[in-house]
């Protein structure tokens, strides 16, 4: 009898332990995000300029979504391929924002001012807005439809080439279900 509750527990205990190493191999980059194809997630954000913007606000517009932070290489390095697509589509029916996380207020005004960043930023003090959209790298930016649906989701920097892409895909809706990696900086 005593072989038999041995047995039983090593039935129960040995799936749940393989199941939590199989869980703490995986690397999160490859684990898609269950947001592509559904609405995002409603937010508001007060822009460092003091005004205050929601997602809501921006219905009917492409929304570029990129989340940030001046301490990061990566998001360094695209800052200038944001601003430049930012410039290329500002005038058309296309928003982007920024959104700062796990920052200093001083050090992120700097940043924008350092690459001269004209698009709307904001900081995500509380980290509210990351969390709803499940970031965990930076930088991580989203492409929005103007039905307000994430159709395509980017870990890592960005080239001009990819944003103009994305931008037009987002604005006749097609979602792309892989999502996009490149370089990028863990925030856990």
């Amino acid at each position: 009898m005593p072989w038999r509750r041995v047995l039983v527990t090593l039935a129960v205990i040995l799936p749940l332990i393989g199941l939590l190493a199989f869980g703490f191999s995986r690397d999160p980059r490859f684990i898609s995000s269950p947001l592509i194809g559904r609405q995002a997630p409603p937010f508001a954000l007060t822009l460092f300029d003091g005004k205050r913007i929601s997602l809501e606000e921006l219905r009917g517009k492409v929304v570029f979504l990129n989340f940030w932070a001046s301490w990061c290489p990566p998001c360094r390095a695209e800052a200038r391929d944001l601003e430049a697509s930012w410039q290329r589509f500002k005038d058309q029916d296309i928003v982007f924002l920024g959104v700062d996380i796990q920052d200093t207020e001083a050090a992120a005004r700097d940043f924008l001012k350092e690459f001269n960043i004209s698009y709307p930023n904001g900081r995500d003090a509380s980290g509210k807005i990351a969390i709803d959209y499940g970031v965990w790298g930076i930088p991580e930016t989203f492409f929005i439809d103007p039905t307000g649906k994430i159709t395509y989701k980017h870990v890592g920097s960005l080239g001009t080439q990819l944003i103009g892409a994305k931008v037009a895909e987002a604005k006749q809706g097609i979602i792309t279900a892989k999502e996009g990696k490149g370089d990028y900086q863990s925030i856990r």
